[in-house]
């Protein structure tokens, strides 16, 4: 198992740097995300496939099937986990 911080595409998490954004964390490290984006698009954007990953938002572990439903909001902490296959 493997943690990856997403860190492409993504805006300094500096306020007002960008307005319009709101602050998450992601695997522990702050990143600014724009009103409306989902889970799904959030991992996409950062070259994560939602179909790869273990999302937990604020300690609850999101089904597959609702990522694409699911909006970020302001202060969403989500743990991202994807495994890496090997023999």
């Amino acid at each position: 198992m493997n943690r990856s911080a997403p860190t492409r595409n993504a805006a300094p998490a500096e306020p007002g740097t960008e307005p319009g954004l709101f602050e998450i964390v992601a695997n522990g490290e702050p990143r600014r995300v724009a009103p409306g984006t989902t889970v799904a698009e959030f991992l996409t954007a950062h070259d994560l496939a939602p179909d790869l990953v273990v999302v937990e938002r604020n300690g609850a572990i999101l089904r597959r099937a609702e990522l694409d439903t699911i909006a970020l909001r302001t202060g969403d902490t989500l743990e991202i986990v994807h495994f890496v296959g090997g023999g």
